[in-house]
Protein backbone atom coordinates (compact mmCIF):
# COMPACT_ATOMS: atom_id res chain seq x y z
CA UNK A 1 0.00 0.00 0.00
CA UNK A 2 1.74 3.18 -1.20
CA UNK A 3 1.40 6.22 1.03
CA UNK A 4 2.86 9.84 0.64
CA UNK A 5 5.94 10.50 3.61
CA UNK A 6 4.59 12.82 5.89
CA UNK A 7 1.80 10.49 6.72
CA UNK A 8 4.29 7.83 8.18
CA UNK A 9 3.90 7.27 12.14
CA UNK A 10 6.36 5.82 15.00
CA UNK A 11 6.01 2.52 14.99
CA UNK A 12 4.68 1.91 11.21
CA UNK A 13 6.33 -0.82 8.99
CA UNK A 14 7.64 0.47 5.43
CA UNK A 15 8.92 -2.02 2.62
CA UNK A 16 11.99 -0.53 1.13
CA UNK A 17 14.16 -2.74 -1.70
CA UNK A 18 12.19 -5.55 -0.41
CA UNK A 19 13.13 -5.28 3.36
CA UNK A 20 10.60 -4.79 6.04
CA UNK A 21 11.76 -1.25 8.65
CA UNK A 22 9.94 -0.98 11.36
CA UNK A 23 9.85 3.43 12.15
CA UNK A 24 11.57 4.55 15.48
CA UNK A 25 10.68 8.36 14.74
CA UNK A 26 9.24 10.19 11.70
CA UNK A 27 9.78 14.20 11.58
CA UNK A 28 8.52 16.66 9.15
CA UNK A 29 10.59 19.42 8.20
CA UNK A 30 9.15 22.30 6.80
CA UNK A 31 12.19 24.76 5.33
CA UNK A 32 11.42 28.57 5.32
CA UNK A 33 13.25 27.93 1.77
CA UNK A 34 12.72 24.76 -0.05
CA UNK A 35 10.76 21.74 -0.36
CA UNK A 36 9.57 20.59 3.01
CA UNK A 37 10.80 16.88 3.92
CA UNK A 38 10.04 13.72 5.92
CA UNK A 39 12.70 12.78 8.11
CA UNK A 40 12.39 9.23 9.08
CA UNK A 41 14.59 6.92 11.10
CA UNK A 42 14.01 2.87 11.12
CA UNK A 43 15.30 -0.04 12.20
CA UNK A 44 15.92 -3.12 9.86
CA UNK A 45 13.26 -5.67 10.84
CA UNK A 46 15.51 -8.62 9.45
CA UNK A 47 19.02 -7.63 11.29
CA UNK A 48 18.35 -4.88 13.55
CA UNK A 49 20.37 -1.90 11.68
CA UNK A 50 19.14 1.61 12.06
CA UNK A 51 19.14 3.75 8.76
CA UNK A 52 18.14 6.88 8.60
CA UNK A 53 16.22 7.95 5.09
CA UNK A 54 15.17 11.54 4.21
CA UNK A 55 11.86 12.03 1.95
CA UNK A 56 10.30 14.67 -0.18
CA UNK A 57 6.92 14.97 1.81
CA UNK A 58 5.13 13.99 -1.68
CA UNK A 59 7.04 11.23 -1.96
CA UNK A 60 4.85 7.58 -2.32
CA UNK A 61 6.48 5.05 0.40
CA UNK A 62 5.43 1.40 0.35
CA UNK A 63 3.85 0.75 3.62
CA UNK A 64 3.89 -3.01 4.67
CA UNK A 65 1.05 -4.81 5.43
CA UNK A 66 0.72 -5.42 9.09
CA UNK A 67 -2.06 -6.90 11.38
CA UNK A 68 -2.63 -6.30 14.95
CA UNK A 69 -3.36 -9.71 17.71
CA UNK A 70 -3.59 -9.85 20.95
CA UNK A 71 -1.31 -12.07 22.55
CA UNK A 72 -0.56 -13.96 26.02
CA UNK A 73 3.05 -13.63 27.40
CA UNK A 74 4.08 -16.91 28.16
CA UNK A 75 7.80 -17.28 29.00
CA UNK A 76 11.43 -16.36 27.78
CA UNK A 77 14.50 -18.42 26.98
CA UNK A 78 17.57 -18.60 25.33
CA UNK A 79 15.85 -18.27 21.62
CA UNK A 80 13.60 -15.25 22.61
CA UNK A 81 9.76 -14.34 23.90
CA UNK A 82 7.27 -16.63 23.60
CA UNK A 83 3.58 -15.39 22.92
CA UNK A 84 0.11 -17.19 22.50
CA UNK A 85 -2.37 -16.40 20.35
CA UNK A 86 -5.65 -15.97 22.45
CA UNK A 87 -8.52 -17.08 19.82
CA UNK A 88 -6.77 -19.90 18.16
CA UNK A 89 -3.76 -20.89 20.67
CA UNK A 90 -1.24 -20.95 17.94
CA UNK A 91 2.52 -20.17 19.81
CA UNK A 92 4.77 -17.37 18.50
CA UNK A 93 8.56 -16.57 19.21
CA UNK A 94 9.58 -12.73 18.91
CA UNK A 95 13.36 -12.21 18.93
CA UNK A 96 14.45 -9.56 22.18
CA UNK A 97 15.56 -6.85 19.81
CA UNK A 98 11.45 -6.73 18.67
CA UNK A 99 10.91 -6.71 22.61
CA UNK A 100 13.72 -4.05 23.25
CA UNK A 101 12.99 -1.84 26.42
CA UNK A 102 9.16 -3.31 26.88
CA UNK A 103 11.20 -6.67 28.19
CA UNK A 104 11.52 -4.73 32.01
CA UNK A 105 7.75 -4.75 31.81
CA UNK A 106 6.35 -8.55 30.81
CA UNK A 107 4.89 -10.36 33.07
CA UNK A 108 3.22 -13.51 32.81
CA UNK A 109 -0.19 -13.88 31.14
CA UNK A 110 0.28 -10.45 30.15
CA UNK A 111 -2.15 -9.24 27.13
CA UNK A 112 0.26 -7.48 24.78
CA UNK A 113 -0.80 -6.40 21.01
CA UNK A 114 1.74 -7.80 19.02
CA UNK A 115 2.16 -7.12 15.13
CA UNK A 116 2.55 -9.27 12.64
CA UNK A 117 3.75 -9.15 8.87
CA UNK A 118 2.37 -12.26 7.70
CA UNK A 119 3.37 -14.69 10.65
CA UNK A 120 7.03 -12.93 11.12
CA UNK A 121 6.33 -10.24 14.48
CA UNK A 122 7.57 -6.75 14.05
CA UNK A 123 6.22 -4.68 16.50
CA UNK A 124 4.86 -4.64 20.67
CA UNK A 125 2.52 -2.63 22.43
CA UNK A 126 2.61 -3.29 25.50
CA UNK A 127 -0.27 -2.17 28.12
CA UNK A 128 0.11 1.81 29.45
CA UNK A 129 0.47 1.02 32.49
CA UNK A 130 2.04 -1.73 34.58
CA UNK A 131 1.48 -3.13 38.51
CA UNK A 132 4.93 -3.63 40.15
CA UNK A 133 6.14 -3.72 43.73
CA UNK A 134 8.58 -2.10 45.09
CA UNK A 135 11.43 -3.90 46.42
CA UNK A 136 13.88 -1.02 47.56
CA UNK A 137 13.45 2.71 48.72
CA UNK A 138 14.21 4.63 51.61
CA UNK A 139 12.14 4.37 54.69
CA UNK A 140 8.75 5.96 55.21
CA UNK A 141 9.53 8.97 57.42
CA UNK A 142 6.85 10.46 59.73
CA UNK A 143 5.39 14.45 59.21
CA UNK A 144 6.63 14.19 55.15
CA UNK A 145 3.89 16.03 53.16
CA UNK A 146 2.56 14.24 50.32
CA UNK A 147 3.21 17.30 48.32
CA UNK A 148 7.15 17.37 48.76
CA UNK A 149 9.83 15.19 46.91
CA UNK A 150 9.96 11.89 45.59
CA UNK A 151 12.46 9.48 46.31
CA UNK A 152 14.33 7.02 44.83
CA UNK A 153 12.84 3.19 44.16
CA UNK A 154 14.07 -0.27 43.20
CA UNK A 155 10.97 -1.87 41.81
CA UNK A 156 10.29 -5.92 41.26
CA UNK A 157 11.79 -6.07 38.03
CA UNK A 158 15.19 -4.23 38.82
CA UNK A 159 13.76 -0.91 36.66
CA UNK A 160 14.25 2.67 38.88
CA UNK A 161 12.00 5.29 39.31
CA UNK A 162 11.16 8.17 41.76
CA UNK A 163 8.20 7.69 44.70
CA UNK A 164 6.24 9.45 46.73
CA UNK A 165 7.83 9.82 50.35
CA UNK A 166 4.59 7.71 51.84
CA UNK A 167 5.42 4.72 49.92
CA UNK A 168 7.95 2.21 51.51
CA UNK A 169 9.02 -1.17 50.71
CA UNK A 170 6.05 -4.15 50.05
CA UNK A 171 3.47 -1.41 48.41
CA UNK A 172 2.90 -2.70 45.18
CA UNK A 173 2.62 0.47 42.52
CA UNK A 174 1.17 1.25 38.91
CA UNK A 175 4.06 2.50 36.20
CA UNK A 176 3.60 3.67 32.68
CA UNK A 177 5.41 1.75 30.79
CA UNK A 178 6.69 4.32 28.53
CA UNK A 179 9.11 5.67 30.75
CA UNK A 180 8.64 3.59 34.20
CA UNK A 181 7.20 6.65 35.99
CA UNK A 182 5.10 6.54 39.04
CA UNK A 183 1.43 6.99 38.57
CA UNK A 184 -0.22 5.55 41.46
CA UNK A 185 -0.54 3.05 44.54
CA UNK A 186 -2.13 0.08 43.46
CA UNK A 187 -5.36 -1.01 44.11
CA UNK A 188 -5.00 -4.68 44.72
Amino acid sequence: MKVIASSIRKGNVIEQDGKLYVVLTAENIHPGKGTPVSQIEMRRISDGVKVSERYKTTDQVEKATIEDQNFNYLYEDADGFHFMNNDNYDQVQVPKDVIGTAKAFLQENMTVKLSLHGTTPVAIQMPQRATLEVVETEPVTKGQTASSSYKPAILSNGLRTNVPPHIGVGTRIVVMTEDGSYVERAKD
